[in-house]
């Protein structure tokens, strides 16, 4: 699903910003990476995010998409949505938020909960050592794939 453009704008300006603060360089195979995965809400692994930025710039590598997703993963750019049994997919939206993953069809979907969002830490995590962030994954049937017949 596609993301509002003042939403895809606001990412692209973030972007931008970085690029000026930290001297990282804004090329053009860059930039269509970034803005690819800007526009959409539909976590897309490497591979697929790949593909479709070779479409637009035939010039660009795997190697390139890899490494400029690494970069703006430790830039806070970008966050890696770890989905059991698949590989990393990747998220533009930093915001906090949680993931619906179906186990039908794979998608994931963003969702927000201020009851998840304050959920404590329990001492048994924090005893494991420090604890960067949190986030909820729910998984289960989505409504598309519900409405296809698809039953648990």
């Amino acid at each position: 699903m596609p993301v509002a453009p003042k939403e895809v704008e606001r990412r692209m300006a973030r972007f931008e910003a970085l690029c000026r603060r930290e001297g990282f360089r804004r090329t053009h195979q860059r930039t269509a990476i970034f803005r690819e995965l800007a526009r959409t809400d539909e976590h897309p692994d490497a591979e697929t995010l790949y593909r479709q930025v070779h479409e637009q710039v035939p010039a660009v590598s795997r190697d390139t998409v890899y490494r400029t997703l690494a970069t703006l993963e430790d830039h806070g750019l970008v966050r890696r949505a770890e989905i059991l049994g698949g590989p990393a997919r990747y998220d533009a939206n930093t915001e906090r938020h949680h993931h619906f993953v179906c186990t039908v069809c794979g998608a994931v979907k963003d969702f927000r909960s201020e009851a998840l969002d304050t959920l404590p830490i329990p001492r048994s995590a924090k005893a494991l050592g420090r604890v960067d962030s949190a986030h909820v994954q729910v998984r289960g049937v989505c409504s598309d794939c519900l409405g296809r017949g698809h039953e648990p």
